[in-house]
C-alpha cells in the first residue's frame, strides 16, 4: 500500500492537536500567512502539479478501466456463443448422412470446444492483468488525493495558530498602550504557549510535507513496475491466445480437406 494506515492516523493527530481550539481563517488569508513563512514557490508548485497530475491520471485510468470492463462483457459473450456454436455444430454433426462431412462437422464443434476454453483463459487474464490493476490504482490514487487533503489541512492549522499568536501580540500590544500592566503577564504566558503551538504546526506541517513527497516518490516507482509487469505479462496472454486459436484451426484443416465432394 502506497499510505498506511500508520501514516494516516499519524497525519490525524497532528491535525487534531494544532486544529484544538482554534477557529480557522479564511483561504486567502492562510496563504498570505503561509507563503512568507513556510512554503517556497518550488514547494507550493511540486504540490500544485502534482495534485493536477493526479486528477489527470485518475480520469484516464477510470476510462481505461471502463473499455477493459466493456472488453471483458464482450469476450464473456463470444465465449458463450463460441460454446453455442460448438453445441450446435455438434448436433449437426451427429445428423448429417454423409459420413466425411459427419466427421468434419463433428471435427468442427470439438475445435470451437477447445476456442471456447482459449476465450476463457483470456477473458480471465484481461480481468487479472489489466482490470484489477486499474481498480487497485484507481483506489490506491484516491488514497494519494486524500494525502494531499490532510496536508493542506495541515497547513490551515498552521495559518490558524499563527493567526491567533498574532491577536494575543496585538492585545498585549493595546494593553501595554492602555498602562494596564497587571494583565500583561497573563497574556505573555499565553503568548508563550502560542508561540510553542505554531513551532509545533510548523513541525507537523514539515513532516506531514516530507512523508507525502516520500510516499509519492514511492508511489511512482512502483507504478511503473507494476504495469510494465502486468502488461508485459497481458502481452504473453495475448500471444498465447493467438498460438491456441492457430493451432487450433490447423488441427482442424486436415479434417475439413477430406471431405468428400
Amino acid at each position: 500500500m502506497l499510505l498506511s494506515d500508520v501514516f494516516f492516523m499519524s497525519l490525524k493527530v497532528l491535525l487534531s492537536r494544532s486544529l484544538l481550539d482554534i477557529k480557522v481563517p479564511s483561504i486567502s488569508l492562510i496563504f498570505s500567512l503561509l507563503t512568507p513563512l513556510s512554503l517556497t514557490p518550488s514547494s507550493l508548485q511540486w504540490f500544485e502539479e502534482k495534485q493536477a497530475w493526479m486528477e489527470q491520471l485518475d480520469g484516464q485510468l477510470r476510462k481505461l478501466h471502463g473499455s477493459v470492463e466493456s472488453l471483458i462483457h464482450h469476450r464473456k459473450e463470444l465465449t458463450a456463443a463460441t460454446g453455442q456454436l460448438a453445441k450446435g455444430t455438434a448436433i449437426l454433426g451427429n445428423c448429417e448422412e454423409q459420413n466425411s462431412l459427419s466427421c468434419a462437422l463433428s471435427q468442427l464443434a470439438a475445435t470451437q470446444e477447445k476456442i471456447e476454453k482459449v476465450y476463457e483463459r483470456q477473458t480471465a487474464a484481461d480481468f487479472a492483468l489489466l482490470c484489477e490493476l486499474l481498480k487497485d490504482y484507481i483506489a490506491l490514487i484516491g488514497s494519494v488525493r486524500e494525502a494531499f487533503s490532510w496536508r493542506a489541512k495541515a497547513f490551515q492549522a498552521l495559518a490558524a495558530t499563527e493567526l491567533a499568536l498574532s491577536r494575543k501580540r496585538e492585545q498585549k500590544g493595546r494593553l501595554q498602550m492602555a498602562m494596564k500592566t497587571e494583565r500583561v503577564p497573563p497574556l505573555e504566558e499565553e503568548i508563550r504557549q502560542w508561540e510553542a503551538k505554531v513551532e509545533k504546526a510548523r513541525e507537523d506541517c514539515q513532516t506531514v510535507s516530507g512523508n507525502i513527497k516520500t510516499e509519492f516518490e514511492r508511489f511512482e516507482g512502483n507504478r511503473i513496475r507494476d504495469f510494465k509487469r502486468n502488461f508485459l505479462a497481458y502481452m504473453e496472454s495475448l500471444l498465447m491466445t493467438q498460438e491456441a486459436l492457430v493451432q487450433s484451426w490447423e488441427g482442424f484443416l486436415p479434417e475439413a480437406k477430406s471431405i468428400v465432394v
